[in-house]
């Protein structure tokens, strides 16, 4: 499709433009309070990771640091409000890889999400836990497999909404295995988990920080993870790979943008502090004990993978015929 080939494009050369550079503007920087605006709820990965992140930077900079969730349409409420702030660097953008792929969702949105973002910081990356609600009767990928094809869209999943990752983690699922599932979306994973828990939609591929705990304490089954390798918070569960799923492979990542108008020099003194306290021995304690896997980049790898993710998830989109307004 020609406007996607362009945007694509465009990824390439709006993210290469903001490399930073050195200047006076990043002097006493930040002078006041800094605010993250998560688009999603409370609870969720993306605010879990900024808040373990924030405490280090709030001891570092002196200055307060505050986590904004504003949850809503897939991320876009929170996107829009960090596109359209003032572009000084004090309010900036933690968000899940789901900003690479909202280009290919809505045929309308309130801001540009190549144009009116410059990138940070990539933090970190995690695999995703298949999981089923304990009475449900499937207890392996292979049972889920069978019973979803003996009786198609009998079976309902739950996700963070309409066009998040785990959505679209769920879609490529289902393309990778010929089968048909029902969607039930809610606003963020720690919403529809108590529904999983009680069977009410048994089905969920929820991130490994949010759903291993529930996995432990054995509230719900977990099937499979999805990512190359077993994750070390669920040792014994296998990857979707290793449970007969050829080639099925769904993480997300997280990372912090800035506005694009936002000083490049602001841009190179946040990303020089983040990367400083992600390479605090404790931040890379506790990310390990979420699961999380540590990735700490500057603004050029995030931009490529950026650009990775939005190639990569278009198709599963388009098979999936999933276009919202």
């Amino acid at each position: 499709m020609p406007v996607l080939l362009r945007l694509a494009a465009l990824f390439s050369l709006a993210f290469a433009l903001a490399a930073p550079f050195s200047g006076a503007s990043a002097q006493g920087f930040p002078s006041r309070q800094v605010t993250f605006v998560v688009p999603f709820g409370a609870g969720g990965s993306a605010d879990t990771i900024i808040r373990v992140i924030g405490q280090h930077l709030q001891e570092r900079w002196k200055q307060a640091v505050v986590v904004e969730n504003k949850p809503g349409a897939g991320g876009n409420i929170g996107n829009d409000n960090v596109a359209k702030s003032t572009p000084d660097g004090y309010t900036l953008l933690m968000t899940p890889s789901s900003i690479a792929i909202v280009p290919h969702l809505y045929n309308k949105l309130t801001y540009d999400p190549i144009k009116d973002f410059q990138p940070v910081t990539l933090i970190a990356t995690q695999p995703m836990v298949l999981v089923v609600s304990n009475e449900f009767p499937a207890k392996s990928v292979g049972e889920l497999i069978k019973m979803a094809k003996d009786k198609p869209g009998s079976i309902q999943y739950a996700s963070a909404g309409n066009g998040t990752t785990n959505h679209l983690a769920t879609e490529l699922f289902k393309v990778t295995t010929g089968i048909n599932l029902e969607h039930v979306p809610y606003r963020n994973n720690p919403q529809a988990m108590p529904d999983v828990i009680g069977g009410r939609v048994p089905v969920f591929f929820d991130f490994v920080l949010t759903g291993a705990p529930h996995v432990r304490e054995g509230k719900v089954r977990a099937l499979a993870t999805t990512g190359q390798k077993r994750s070390p918070v669920l040792p014994d569960v296998p990857t979707a790979i290793e449970a007969g799923v050829a080639g099925f492979e769904a993480a997300t990542w997280f990372a912090i943008y800035a506005p694009a108008k936002a000083p490049k020099d602001v841009v190179e003194k946040l990303n020089k502090d983040v990367l400083e306290v992600l390479a605090l021995p404790a931040v890379k304690d506790r990310f390990a004990q979420l699961g999380i896997e540590m990735l700490a980049k500057g603004p050029a790898d995030l931009a490529a993978l950026t650009k990775t993710d939005f190639e990569k998830w278009g198709p599963v989109i388009e098979k999936a015929k999933i276009k919202l307004d």
